[in-house]
């Protein structure tokens, strides 16, 4: 079974099982010790301002995933050490950031995983303006909450149905 902590899968398996799937076009760079994580993805919508992520990242993630959608904006960071401490701790298993992080060299030694744009050391504003749980869209592909949300070193799939690697292809 897939986790996220010990995923059994890797994108271009999953790709070769379900051709059809939605693959993400950006070229994310991974960040964070855990490279490989999966789980049922939380969307949140919001341009300069990481309040909800906060928010969001300080409640139990259940093995979620979350999907920031930063409008691919590097003007400041989304995330930094401390938020995505919050992640980890409080069980996500991840992030997908259509924007950019801070703090990289502390991410990189965490167990958890980040896809993001890039970094930017600039802090982005607190007030919590944006949507959580709302569908978004970047990389041509569509995020809902609820849906799966497959990442590694060679990018982010996203699934209505789990996706399960029970046959090896290459």
């Amino acid at each position: 079974m897939n986790t996220p902590t010990n995923p059994d899968f890797t994108t271009a398996d999953l790709i070769d099982i379900a051709p059809d799937t939605p693959s993400c076009e950006l070229p994310f760079f991974s960040y964070g010790c855990r490279r490989h994580f999966c789980g049922k993805a939380r969307t949140v919508k919001c341009f300069q301002d990481n309040g909800l992520v906060k928010q969001i990242l300080n409640t139990p993630g259940n093995g979620n995933v979350l999907v920031v959608d930063g409008a691919g904006s590097r003007f400041s960071a989304l995330v930094g050490d401390m938020l995505a401490e919050a992640g980890r701790k409080n069980g996500w298993a991840g992030i997908v950031i259509n924007g950019v992080i801070r703090d990289s060299a502390a991410i990189n030694t965490m167990d958890f995983g980040i896809k993001a744009l890039g970094t930017n050391p600039k802090k982005s504003a607190k007030d919590a303006v944006g949507v959580l749980d709302g569908n978004v869209h970047f990389g041509n592909v569509t995020f809902r909450s609820g849906d799966w949300v497959y990442c590694d070193e060679d990018g982010v799939l996203v699934s209505a149905e789990p996706i399960h690697a029970s046959t090896n292809q290459s």
